[in-house]
């Protein structure tokens, strides 16, 4: 067991996806997995493990929402469960007209609005966090694959969520942002400290640029093509190595 994590060690496979809502954890493990098996449920983070269709070994952890829950679970997984890679599945807040709610966003790389995980090694600079490129491109051809309306770029992984100044996405959408969320930019540190790999995939929940929203029962179910791509990810890395 780690400190958050009651699972004993073997409890997770190779390739862990990573939603925010234990909900949605639940429901992709009941959704896509075959003999789903619950290994953790401490502070009601539910995590199972089981194999996809053709056999392909799978675990889903939720992450909690904003970086230092996600900072906790991914250095956990990574470091004392053995895991190799972490797809995190998540909704993002449309900043382009090229990503319509329900659309899929592919994360290359993540911004950040405060560096809290990296300002005491870099106290003077950032860093750049980025995806593990060949599961970008396995994403990115899954998409392309199966006709999945999608767009990869660069998100915003930002601390504060209802965020005063209203007119401030303009700014990260000129810079070419596509996307904000919340986790990506977190997970992708972590990864690259511990020398994993890490991938974050999520689907436009609501707009900045158009009118409408998904309700709280589609961001929780209605995230069918996110899970595929990120399946077929999955079976990528364990087909590479």
């Amino acid at each position: 067991m780690s400190i958050h994590i009651g699972a004993p060690a073997g409890s997770f496979a190779k390739v862990v996806l990573m939603p925010g809502d234990p909900r949605r954890a639940e429901w992709i493990a009941n959704t896509f997995f075959k003999n789903a098996k619950k290994v953790n449920d401490v502070r009601g983070m539910t995590a199972y493990t089981g194999e996809l269709e053709d056999g392909t070994p799978i675990s889903v952890m939720p992450s909690g929402m904003g970086v230092p829950s996600i900072s906790i679970y991914a250095q956990e997984l990574f470091a004392e469960y053995g895991v190799e890679v972490i797809i995190r599945v998540g909704t993002a807040g449309s900043y382009s007209a090229e990503c319509p709610l329900k659309s899929v966003v592919i994360a290359q790389a993540a911004c950040h609005d405060s560096n809290p995980l990296t300002n005491y090694l870099f106290p003077t600079c950032s860093y750049s966090a980025i995806a593990d490129f060949d599961l970008l491109v396995s994403a990115a051809n899954s998409a392309k694959k199966n006709n999945i309306v999608s767009k990869v770029g660069n998100v915003l992984s930002a601390n504060c969520f209802y965020n005063p100044d209203t007119d401030g996405w303009k700014k990260w959408a000129q810079m070419g942002v596509i996307a904000v969320e919340m986790e990506a930019y977190a997970l992708y540190c972590i990864a690259a400290g511990l020398g994993k790999k890490a991938l974050a995939v999520c689907t436009i929940s609501d707009s900045f640029v158009a009118p409408g929203i998904l309700t709280s029962e589609e961001r929780q179910t209605s995230l069918v093509d996110m899970i595929n791509v990120a399946c077929d990810v999955a079976r990528d890395y364990y087909a590479s190595k």
